[in-house]
């Protein structure tokens, strides 16, 4: 079983890598357009990865609640467990912008096609300053219709672990007044963090209604996404699963 599971695991890796290589070209030749048409060549890179799951690793998934993504643009909030969100938001959510730590952008390809998409990178050690440049960064954005996308945890961390959320994207939604969309998923118990192999079956992602900002701080901000997201982890997930490598 482990060694089929490994086979389809490099066999995806190996389109992955393709598909990675193809459309970060494209993305890096469409700099001269818009980023809005950058980003939907992106968005295929997301799409296609998703597809590779399904068909070779037989990992697919379900989303809840895409009724909750509005007209109105806001700041995502995932759960960050795995790889996987970081592939599939790009399917997910519309015109989305990241906040990521710089250092992705050095990678060969993929990092020069993510400067090509109108990104937020941070340099996470500089404290207070990196908040503020998110903050400022992402108003901006915000006010051109643009969406947020920001891993609250900041790195990801395990099924069944419990981790601080970072107060940077509630910031952001506090002075900007943008309302969060909170997002849940229990795709670490099938792609788990570190782990070559894939597993299959079916990750479930949760969108919830839009937390709104207006006349609230950060800290309940933060509380009310944080409440929400591991209310439903504690529905979605299966503790059988959790220790799987």
């Amino acid at each position: 079983m482990k060694a089929a599971l490994y086979i389809r695991s490099v066999l995806y890796w190996l389109g992955f890598i393709i598909v990675t290589v193809i459309v970060g070209a494209l993305v890096i030749i469409a700099y001269p357009l818009p980023s809005d048409w950058r980003l939907l060549i992106a968005r295929q890179w997301g799409v296609l990865s998703l597809w590779l799951l399904k068909v070779i690793c037989g990992l697919s998934y379900v989303v809840d609640g895409k009724e909750h993504i509005g007209k109105q643009n806001a700041i995502v909030m995932c759960k960050h467990q795995s790889t996987w969100e970081t592939i599939a938001l790009h399917a997910i959510i519309p015109s989305g912008r990241w906040v990521f730590k710089r250092e992705l952008l050095m990678i060969p390809v993929f990092g020069w096609a993510l400067a090509c998409t109108d990104p937020i990178a941070i340099d996470r050690s500089a404290g207070r300053k990196a908040v503020r440049q998110l903050v400022d960064k992402g108003m901006a954005k915000l006010k051109r219709g643009k969406w947020i996308i920001i891993f609250p945890e900041g790195t990801r961390t395990s099924p069944g672990a419990e981790t601080k959320y970072k107060m940077g994207g509630a910031i952001l939604a506090a002075e900007s007044g943008y309302p969060v969309l909170p997002i849940a998923h229990n795709a670490g118990e099938f792609w788990p963090k570190h782990s070559f192999i894939k597993y299959p079956g079916c990750i479930t992602v949760r969108i919830g209604e839009y937390i709104e900002s207006r006349d609230k701080d950060a800290a309940t901000i933060l509380q009310e996404t944080r409440d929400w997201i591991e209310a439903q982890m504690q529905e979605i997930s299966d503790p059988s699963r959790w220790s799987r490598q």
